[in-house]
């Protein structure tokens, strides 16, 4: 299975989102929060290429984008391929 990583904020209505999502599929995550900012936060930043808002996911490596752009790609289909699904 994929390696899933996304940077949340504890408020979140979109990294809740993106989070059932993945959990409904049993999909395992590492979830790190940015909502004190710091590192994490920059370094969530500089792995999405600038984008500061929340959620920011990654599957093996690559930048998926957000909450949208996942369920994106499970609309389309090519979300349980990337998980290993």
């Amino acid at each position: 299975m994929a390696k899933v990583e996304i940077y949340t904020k504890f408020t979140c209505p979109y990294c809740f989102r993106a989070k059932s999502l993945l959990s409904k599929k049993g999909v395992d995550f590492d979830e790190t929060e940015v909502s004190m900012g710091g590192e994490p936060k920059a370094e969530m930043i500089r792995r999405a290429g600038g984008r500061t808002t929340v959620p920011q996911i990654f599957i093996d490596g690559q930048h998926i984008g957000g909450s949208d752009d996942l369920a994106a790609l499970d609309r389309e289909g090519k979300l349980d391929p990337l998980l290993g699904l």
